[in-house]
């Protein structure tokens, strides 16, 4: 079994409540390939606690050139005070990156190291159902503590293997400060159903395997079970915290709606295992979403 015991991020020192994190080789980066070893303890941290973090894997000139867009638009929404997400608070936003060129990258959307991490979980054909994210916003406040999708079946007495995976990017470093997610680490082996946790049994699971944060470097990815309890929690920085977010499910899962992507960055998504699940248009693509009236 995994132990909880792992590096932080910020300055590798061994701490108690931070996320597992891989930091691939010279070598790995250069294949674009974790080492069988690396990706056999990825694959344990998912099944084991729920999530992973492969460190420094995406251009930071990307991320910034998509963060500044994602100042823009978050500004919009936040004038509007459309919030979103868990509880719809105050200071939490529906905002994804912005799916035309110059803002889409083969490394944010086809990144082959959480492509093979999801294709060692989820089997050798697999698809994304959300191009998407979240901006969490000075002053924001605690969301419920919440699982994204239940278990496939209600009547399980043990859980099932992983059947949708998130992955997380953020464009910016992460931390308590600007509101890093909280994660339940084991929470997705739990196989109660309700996509709200009660706050009985908050409490109980908090006295033998309470929350960490998942905090992240500026390039890293966050991958974690669609299942696993967790919450958004107050940015108490100055500047809005973004993350972009992509759902792989296995392949047999019910499909939703396509994802509409614009012709000028069609030649980004690559052939693999990933089916992209992406239809490409030369229309006007909303992805902000802001109502009016």
């Amino acid at each position: 079994m995994y132990d909880p015991t792992t590096y932080d991020p910020f300055n590798h020192t061994l701490l108690i409540g931070y996320p597992m994190q891989i930091k691939p080789s010279p070598e790995e980066c250069t294949d674009e390939a974790l080492s069988p070893a690396h990706l056999a303890q990825a694959v344990k941290a998912l099944q084991t606690d729920g999530y992973v973090v492969i460190e420094d894997i995406v251009s930071h000139d990307h991320l910034d050139l998509i963060r500044e867009r994602m100042d823009a638009d978050a500004q919009l929404l936040y004038d509007a005070k459309q919030w979103s997400g868990a509880g719809g608070l105050p200071g939490h936003l529906m905002l994804g990156a912005p799916p035309f060129a110059p803002f889409v990258f083969r490394d944010i959307v086809a990144n082959p190291f959480a492509v093979q991490v999801s294709q060692a979980m989820l089997g050798d054909r697999f698809f994304n159902g959300l191009y998407s994210g979240n901006s969490n916003c000075p002053g924001s406040q605690t969301q419920p503590l919440h699982r994204d999708v239940d278990h496939l079946w209600s009547s399980l007495t043990v859980a099932h293997p992983a059947a949708s995976l998130v992955v997380n990017i953020a464009p910016q470093d992460t931390s308590e400060e600007n509101g890093s997610i909280e994660l339940w680490p084991g929470s997705h082996l739990d196989p109660t159903f309700g996509s709200v946790i009660s706050a009985e049994a908050e409490a109980a699971r908090r006295a033998t395997s309470p929350p960490i944060r998942g905090n992240t470097r500026k390039g890293s990815v966050l991958i974690r079970d669609m299942r696993l309890w967790h919450r958004g929690m107050p940015n108490h920085a100055d500047q809005t915290r973004h993350m972009i977010a992509m759902v792989h499910n296995i392949g047999w899962l019910q499909r939703g709606r396509v994802l509409k992507f614009s012709t000028d960055c069609e030649a980004v998504f690559p052939e693999g295992p990933l089916d992209h699940n992406a239809a490409f248009t030369d229309e006007p693509i909303d992805h902000v979403g802001l109502r009016t009236g």
